[in-house]
């Protein structure tokens, strides 16, 4: 069974997560800095490996069904650093959404619990377009 107690490791992980998606939001914003988004890569990577445990992030990027959203991220990322942020942060954008797109479901029923954000998330014509890529009704 999955332990989901929060230790001082999954917090440092959630920070550097955190701090990652900073980092390459602010190195969209100053016009594709390289150096803005290799950080943000690389806080971002070693976040969600603290945070769920190396042998799982690793078992994640490897699995099969994932290969390709894996190999996307690493070209989009080698390509961030060799000075090609544009085209390395399109191929990136495009591993991230085929890796983590599993977990749109959750993210949406999460948003739509938030207090303030969470009424515009139910809002129905809000809810039609989440409900048809989310695929069954998680109930609120």
């Amino acid at each position: 069974m999955m332990s989901f107690e929060m230790n001082d490791r999954k917090k440092i992980g959630l920070g550097l997560t955190g701090f990652g998606v900073f980092f390459s939001f602010l190195g969209i914003i100053f016009f594709f800095d390289k150096g803005l988004l290799a950080m943000g890569n690389v806080l971002f990577i070693s976040g969600v490996a603290l945070t769920i445990g190396l042998k799982s992030s690793v078992q994640f990027f490897l699995r099969p069904s994932n290969f390709k959203g894996s190999v996307s991220f690493g070209i989009g990322f080698f390509l961030v650093i060799i000075g090609w942020p544009v085209l390395g942060m399109i191929v990136e954008s495009y591993g991230f959404v085929v890796l983590f797109s599993g977990f749109w479901p959750t993210v949406a029923v999460f948003l739509q619990k938030i207090p303030v954000i969470g009424w515009i998330f139910q809002q129905p014509f809000v809810r039609t377009f989440i409900d048809r890529y989310r695929g069954k009704r998680v109930p609120v």
